[in-house]
C-alpha cells in the first residue's frame, strides 16, 4: 500500500546485534520482524567496533534472516554508544514576523539551525583537537521560545522571533566510521544515526514525564549511557566507561572461566536457580550457590554503581527523583540497590524498566519485552521521525560527512573540515615602526592574496549550495609580506656641502646613521630601527669625514733632568674668523688651519708669570694690591732666562722655586709702586695697617688694609 513504509533498525551492541523491522501505518509503527544474534568473539569493546568483519558477519546474519520476512532491506537506522561523548548546549533564533502561522517545517528549520550553531561552536571552542573528526550523533530539544516566552511547540503559533535551545551530542569520527564500514560491508546504507540514550529516552520517558527529574541509564556490556530530564526537557547526556563486561570479567577472574562461560554464569544469576554449574579453564566442573558468585562480584557491582552515580551527580548537580535502568547490564544482581545507596535515595526509586507498552509502536513480541530491547525499539521509533542523516563531501581529498540540513553550503563543509574561513582572505603582512630623528613612522605590510574554492572543478562561493558527493578543493589565501624598505626609500640623501680647506675644495656628504652606525643608502630597514640624519655639520665633524683632522705639534724638553713633551694644537678660522671645533659650517665656507709657534717657558712650566695661591691680596689706599710671596729661577741650557721667552725644542731647562716667605708692609709699598719722593718735602706721613700705625717690617695677611696718611 502507498501509505506503508518499512523502517529497519539495528542496535549494534557490545554483546549482540538486534534487528527490528517495522511498518509505518498512519503514524504508528507496527513490528513485523525481529531478530537477535550474539557476537561469536569479543569483536566490540566498550561500544566500539574492534573487529569490523566479525561484526559485519553478525549483522549480515541478522539482516538475511529478517529479509526472509520483509524482502530486500536497503537502508538502516542505527545508534552509537556514548563513548568519548562531547555535549554542547546551544541556542538559535529565527525571524518569524512575516511567516504567518508557524509550521512543523519552521520548527524543523530552527532545530537544524541550532545543530549548525553547535557544529560552529565545536569547531572554534578548542574543546577537541580536531573538530572535523567529530560527528553530531543526535540532539534533544530543551525548549522553544516565542517572543521571549517559553512554549511547548511552535506549530500553529505566530510571533516576531522564535528561538530554540538544544543539547547536541558529538562522537569521534572513529566510532561513526567503524559503524559505517560495517553497515556498508553488508550492502546497507546508513539512513539515520542517533545516540543510544537518546533512543532509549524517547521510548521510556515521553514529553509528558519530562517535568520530573528522572535519570535513564542504559547499562550495556561496554558502556553505561546516561540521560537526564527536568523542567519538561532533556537537560544532559553522559557516559560511564563501565558496564556489564566488568562484572563478567570479575566472575571470569575469580573462578578462572572463559569469558563466554562467565557471561553465561552471570545471566543465570537472575534466575531462580539456587546453584549454578560451570566448568573452569582447568576442566574442573563446579556447582556453586548463586549467592557465592554474587558475593565474588559485589566489589565490581559497587564500583559500577559508584561510577554511574558520580556521572549522574556531575550532570544533575543534585539527587534525582528516580532512576530508570535499561539494557542487558541492568539485570546485574543488586545493581539497583547499590546505585540507590550510591545516590542516597530510597531503593524503590531505582527500577529496571522493560518496554511493556510503547506509545507509537505496536506488535512487540513477548521475547522483546526485556531491558535490552528498549534501545533498539527507540532507534526504530526515531527512524520514523525527524532524525539526522548525512551527505558525503570530499574537501581537499579528505572525506567529510555532513548532516543534511536541507541548505548546506560550501561554508558548512569548510567548517566541518576544520578550515578557518578567515584564512581564505589572506591576512595583511605585519607592518614595521621606525624612527627618523625621533619622529615615529609606520610602514604597513603588503595586502594578502585571497584564496579560492572549487566545487567539482569550478569556482564557487562560500554561499553556494552543496549536493551529495560534491568535491571541494580549497586553496587558502596567502598572507601579505612584511615591508623591507631600504634607507634611501625612507630618507632622501641630504644635500652635499662644498668646503674649501687650506685652499683645496671638498664635497662632504651629511652623516646618516641607523641604530648609531653609519650605513650606505641601500641598507634594509627593520622594525624599531632608529635613523638619525644630521641636519648640520660642525667643523670637527667635517675634518673627521675628510680625514683632515690636524695633528698637534709635539715638542720635547728636559726639565730638571726628566724628559717632558708639550703639544700645541692648531687653531681654525672659518671665512678668516677664529672658530671653535664645534662651530657650524654651511656650504661654501672656507676653512683655514692656523699652526701656532712653539710654546713659551711659562706655558711649558705652567707658571704663566705667577703661581696661583702664592700671593697675599690686600687693599692699598682702597685699591686692590697683590704681593708675591714666592719667586722662581729659570735656566735654559745654563743661561738664566725669563719665563716669557720661547722654549727652544730639545733644550734643557732647570726650574727652581724659592721657599715661601711672609709679606711685609715694605712688600706692599713695593708692589703698589709707592714712591715716597712723590710726597712734599715738608710733609709728614704715617703708615696705617687696618687703621693702626705700623712699621715697614710689619707682617700683612690676606684681606688686610694698608693706608698712607699725610699731615
Amino acid at each position: 500500500m502507498d501509505d506503508k513504509q518499512l523502517l529497519f533498525a539495528l542496535d549494534i551492541g557490545t554483546r549482540s546485534v538486534i534487528g527490528l523491522v517495522g511498518e509505518m501505518q498512519n503514524g504508528t509503527i507496527k513490528l513485523i520482524a525481529t531478530d537477535r544474534e550474539e557476537h561469536h568473539t569479543r569483536a566490540m569493546l566498550d561500544g566500539q567496533i574492534h573487529d569490523v568483519q566479525e561484526v559485519a558477519d553478525v549483522m549480515k546474519t541478522v539482516k538475511e534472516r529478517l529479509e526472509t520476512t520483509t524482502g530486500k532491506l536497503a537502508k538502516v537506522s542505527v545508534a552509537a554508544a556514548g563513548r568519548a561523548l562531547c555535549t554542547l548546549r546551544v541556542s538559535a533564533e529565527l525571524e518569524t514576523a512575516s511567516r504567518g502561522f508557524l509550521t512543523s517545517e519552521d520548527e524543523r528549520s530552527l532545530e537544524l539551525a541550532a545543530i549548525q550553531t553547535a557544529q560552529a561552536e565545536l569547531a572554534t571552542s578548542g574543546a577537541v583537537t580536531d573538530p572535523a573528526d567529530y560527528y553530531c550523533v543526535g540532539y534533544s530539544v530543551v525548549s522553544f521560545s516565542l517572543d521571549g516566552s517559553r512554549i511547548k511547540s511552535l506549530v500553529g503559533q505566530r510571533g516576531k522571533r522564535s528561538s530554540i535551545e538544544v543539547i547536541a551530542t558529538f562522537l569521534p569520527r572513529q566510532v561513526i566510521d567503524s559503524l559505517q564500514s560495517a553497515i556498508q560491508s553488508v550492502g546497507l546504507e546508513m539512513d539515520t544515526l542517533t545516540l543510544e540514550p537518546i533512543a532509549a529516552i524517547n521510548v521510556l520517558i515521553p514529553s509528558t514525564m519530562r517535568h520530573l527529574n528522572l535519570v535513564l541509564v542504559d547499562v550495556g556490556a561496554g558502556t553505561s549511557d546516561v540521560a537526564i530530564t527536568r523542567d519538561g526537557s532533556v537537560i544532559a547526556y553522559g557516559m560511564v566507561p563501565l558496564a556489564g563486561d566488568e562484572i563478567t570479567e570479575a566472575i571470569s577472574q575469580h573462578f578462572l572461566l572463559d569469558f563466554n562461560v562467565a557471561e553465561a554464569v552471570k545471566r543465570q544469576l537472575g534466575s531462580k536457580n539456587k546453584k549454578i554449574s560451570f566448568t573452569d579453564v582447568l576442566g574442573m566442573e563446579q556447582k556453586l550457590p548463586a549467592k557465592d558468585i554474587i558475593d565474588a562480584m559485589m566489589s565490581k557491582v559497587s564500583e559500577l554503581a559508584q561510577g554511574i552515580a558520580t556521572e549522574i551527580l556531575a550532570l544533575n548537580a543534585e539527587q534525582p527523583q528516580a532512576v530508570l535502568l535499561v539494557g542487558g547490564g541492568a539485570l546485574t544482581p543488586l545493581l539497583p540497590e547499590s546505585l540507590a545507596a550510591a545516590l542516597n535515595i530510597p531503593p524503590a526509586r531505582v527500577a529496571i524498566r522493560r518496554p511493556d507498552a510503547i506509545q507509537g509502536i505496536t506488535g512487540i513480541p513477548a521475547k522483546f519485552c526485556t531491558p535490552d530491547s528498549v534501545t533498539p525499539l527507540g532507534i526504530l521509533k526515531l527512524a520514523g521521525g525527524h532524525t539526522l542523516n548525512f551527505i558525503n563531501i570530499i574537501v581537499n581529498e579528505r572525506p567529510i560527512r555532513l548532516f543534511n540540513l536541507n541548505r548546506l553550503t560550501a561554508a558548512d563543509a569548510l567548517l566541518a573540515a576544520g578550515i578557518d574561513i578567515r584564512a581564505l582572505r589572506g591576512r595583511p603582512g605585519m607592518g614595521i615602526t621606525i624612527s627618523v630623528n625621533d619622529e615615529t613612522r609606520f610602514i604597513a605590510g603588503g595586502h594578502g592574496t585571497p584564496g579560492e574554492i572549487e566545487r567539482n572543478g569550478e569556482t564557487c562561493k562560500l554561499t553556494d549550495p552543496l549536493s551529495n558527493r560534491d568535491t571541494l578543493c580549497v586553496t587558502l589565501g596567502a598572507d601579505g609580506t612584511s615591508p623591507a624598505p631600504m634607507l634611501s626609500e625612507i630618507v632622501p640623501s641630504p644635500e652635499s656641502l662644498t668646503l674649501t680647506v687650506d685652499g683645496k675644495s671638498y664635497l662632504i656628504e651629511p652623516k646618516v646613521t641607523v641604530n648609531g652606525k653609519a650605513v650606505p643608502p641601500d641598507t634594509v630597514l627593520y622594525d624599531r630601527d632608529q635613523i638619525c640624519v644630521s641636519k648640520s655639520l660642525t667643523l670637527s665633524e667635517a675634518l673627521q669625514q675628510l680625514q683632515l683632522d690636524p695633528e698637534p705639534a709635539e715638542y720635547t724638553y728636559t726639565v730638571n733632568g726628566a724628559e717632558r713633551s708639550y703639544k700645541v694644537w692648531p687653531k681654525f678660522t672659518i671665512n678668516e674668523s677664529l672658530a671653535a671645533p664645534e662651530s657650524q659650517l654651511k656650504s661654501g665656507d672656507s676653512v683655514e688651519v692656523v699652526k701656532l709657534p712653539p710654546p713659551t717657558l711659562a706655558e711649558i712650566l705652567g707658571i704663566n708669570g705667577t703661581y696661583e695661591n702664592t700671593s697675599v691680596n690686600v687693599t692699598f689706599n682702597g685699591a686692590p694690591c697683590t704681593i708675591p710671596i714666592q719667586s722662581h729661577s729659570i735656566q735654559v741650557d745654563g743661561q738664566v732666562t725669563e719665563a716669557s721667552e720661547p722654549a727652544k725644542p730639545g733644550s734643557t731647562i732647570n726650574f727652581a722655586i724659592t721657599s715661601d716667605r711672609q709679606a711685609l708692609i715694605s712688600d706692599v709699598l713695593l708692589a703698589a709702586d709707592f714712591d715716597p719722593r712723590t710726597l712734599p718735602v715738608t710733609s709728614k706721613f704715617a703708615i696705617l695697617l687696618n687703621g693702626q700705625p705700623t712699621e715697614y717690617t710689619a707682617i700683612v695677611k690676606n684681606g688686610d688694609s694698608v693706608e698712607i696718611k699725610t699731615a
